[in-house]
Order: C-alpha cells, then sequence, then structure tokens
C-alpha cells in the first residue's frame, strides 16, 4: 500500500479506480458527483484513460454497459436524479450479466431536492429501480478510506458474479477529506471468455443477452440469474458491529448516519447506557446475519437514516419483530449531531 495522502472523497474513489485498472469513465455532470468525473478528465492524458462526457446519464449508463460488454472494467458516477434516468440500463446490465460499477453519491429528494448528503436513494439503489426481478451489489462506505478500499471490491465482486455493483456514497463523505491509504495498482485481466471482442478463434457464444424467446426459455434465464442472487446473499453479506454483546440498544445506521451514530454510542456508553450498533456495509444483501443471534433477545433496534425511513423495513424483516424497531430519520440534507441521536437513545433507554 501507498503512504497516506489528504484527499477528497471523490477524487480518492477516482484515483483507486484508476489503479484498479478502470481505463473507461463516462458520465454527465452532476453534483455532488462531479469531482469523479473532473478527476478522471484530468488524468486521462497521462493515464493512457478513455473519458466521454456523455449527452445525458441515460447515455453515460448506456455507454458502462457497452465497454462492460466487451470486458473491459468501465465505470460511470452520478447522483439520484441522474440514477434514475440510469435505471433502465441497470435492468439491462443486469439481464446480460455485465460487470460494471456505478457511483451515487446520494442527494435530498424528490425530484432535483438539495446537493447535501441525504440517504433517500436506499430503496432505489436496492430494491431494483429498473423493470424486472433483478438486484444489484450495493456497497455502503462510511469514510473516504472505505471509499477508497470500496473501488477494487466493486470491480472484483462485478467480475466475480458478472453483475452491476453501485457503491453508495452521498453528500458527505463525496465531499469530505481524511487521510486516505491508495491501493497499489493492478494488471488488467486477461480476455474475458464471454466477452464480446470478436471471435478471434473462438466459437460462437451467446451469453450476453436481454430479450427472451419464449416464456418458458425466459424463465429458465430469470430462475438462472435468481440462483445467482441467492448466492450472493449468502456469501457477500458484510457488516461491522460495535459492542453489541452486551447492548439492551443496537443502533443500526449505514454511511454518513454510521459515523454519526459511532459517536453518539461512545457518548451513551460514558454515561452507563448499554448500547451497540450494528453498521451494514452490503445495503444489498442486507446484512441479516447480523442480526440472527439478537431475535427474542429483548433488544430494541433503533435505526436512523437520513431519509423518512426505508432501510428500517429491512430491519424489520430481519429481526420479525416490528415492536422492537424505532426509528429516527432527518430530511432535506439535515444532518443531526451525535448529542440529538444520544439524546433520543435517553428516551429510547428509560
Amino acid at each position: 500500500m501507498a503512504d497516506k495522502v489528504f484527499m477528497q472523497g471523490n477524487e480518492a474513489f477516482a484515483e483507486a479506480a484508476i489503479r484498479s485498472g478502470c481505463k473507461y469513465f463516462f458520465g454527465y455532470p452532476i453534483t455532488p458527483s462531479s469531482e469523479i468525473p473532473e478527476y478522471y478528465a484530468k488524468k486521462a492524458p497521462t493515464e493512457g484513460l478513455t473519458f466521454i462526457q456523455a449527452e445525458t446519464e441515460v447515455s453515460a449508463f448506456n455507454m458502462v454497459a457497452g465497454v462492460a460488454a466487451t470486458g473491459k472494467r468501465g465505470m460511470t458516477a452520478t447522483a439520484g436524479p441522474g440514477f434514475s434516468l440510469g435505471c433502465e440500463a441497470m435492468s439491462y446490465m443486469s439481464a446480460a450479466s455485465l460487470p460494471a460499477v456505478i457511483v451515487d453519491c446520494m442527494r435530498p429528494g424528490p425530484a432535483d431536492g438539495e446537493i447535501l448528503g441525504s440517504q433517500g436513494d436506499y430503496n432505489q439503489l436496492t430494491k431494483g429501480g429498473g423493470h424486472g426481478d433483478y438486484n444489484t451489489i450495493v456497497l455502503a462506505p462510511y469514510s473516504v478510506q472505505e471509499y477508497a478500499d470500496f473501488a477494487p471490491l466493486a470491480f472484483d465482486l462485478a467480475e466475480k458474479y458478472r453483475n452491476p455493483v453501485v457503491v453508495a456514497s452521498d453528500g458527505t463523505i463525496a465531499k469530505m477529506m481524511e487521510n486516505v491509504e491508495l491501493p497499489e495498482r493492478v494488471e488488467p485481466k486477461g480476455r474475458a471468455d464471454w466477452a464480446v471482442d470478436g471471435i478471434n478463434g473462438r466459437g460462437h457464444h451467446n451469453d450476453i443477452t436481454t430479450c427472451g424467446d419464449g416464456p418458458e426459455q425466459w424463465e429458465r434465464f430469470n430462475l438462472d440469474l435468481q440462483a445467482k442472487y441467492a448466492k450472493i446473499r449468502e456469501n457477500e453479506q458484510k457488516w461491522e458491529e460495535i459492542n453489541t454483546d452486551d447492548a439492551d440498544i443496537i443502533v443500526v445506521a449505514f454511511g454518513t448516519m454510521a459515523r454519526v451514530c459511532l459517536d453518539a454510542v461512545k457518548i451513551a456508553r460514558e454515561n452507563g447506557m448499554k448500547v451497540g450498533m450494528i453498521r451494514p456495509i452490503t445495503i444489498w444483501p442486507f446484512p441479516v446475519k447480523a442480526f440472527d443471534k439478537y431475535i427474542n433477545k429483548g433488544k430494541k433496534f433503533f435505526v436512523t437514516e437520513l431519509n423518512a425511513g426505508q432501510m428500517v423495513d429491512d430491519v424489520k424483516l430481519a429481526v420479525n419483530d416490528n415492536a422492537s424497531v424505532e426509528f429516527y430519520g432527518r430530511l432535506g440534507g439535515m444532518i443531526p449531531n451525535p448529542v440529538e441521536i444520544y439524546n433520543k437513545l435517553c428516551e429510547l433507554y428509560k
């Protein structure tokens, strides 16, 4: 690993992606993601990169699909409104089993909303914003270091499962500056046997498809996809636990809210309250395994999000007890401080 450097979140991710062998970037500028395409544009002449500013997010997402189909590492970065425009392409990439990476720097909605931090894209990212039955792996960093670490991880997971991967950043993680240790450079992998890059001595193959030949064939195709998603659910759930073993209340938070809640948990512990935290790192697959040992143990779960309540539904399903789950959210780009969360914990603890 290289020495630590002081970088903005978006720029750290872009540099990590370049070092991970992603030489193709297609994007349309939208706050708060714009530093990622700007970084690629700046580095393109010296790094041998391909950078295209597309006409719209629709074009950018489909360009990513095109380069992914050739077996090359490609990506785009956007915000919530842009991701909405790209959802048709996300459905097509999922059907075609294309290993693409998309960064969504979430901002408050609905509509254009604000340009601050938010987590209102949770349902759009984890439930499949496009048509049909599909899933994308979604990674949720809570620091600049993790943001950078997720660049190589995202490409590795995308290629492992031949599936799109989304990195769910937000306006806070994207813009903050922290010390970060960047990954070493990796050499691009060899030719993928499924890639559409010419026959060149191979027999004809028809692995990449996005439409059916009758309901029987298309059902079999969909069942194969569902088997892949089941494998991902089993193998790729990721989370972090802090002080959960003896906790009476377990806070559940991801991304920026996890940073706030971590300090709130520390304050609570200093004041004699048995409070812990589960931080989902993959928000799809949602880490239901993190909750298994706490079900029916009399614990209270306190979900905090920068939205009106979206991940809270997955927590309720995971613990199979709606009465044990409380929710607190802020909207419009408002981010609570740790004392605000601590005061809510005090109310619950009583």
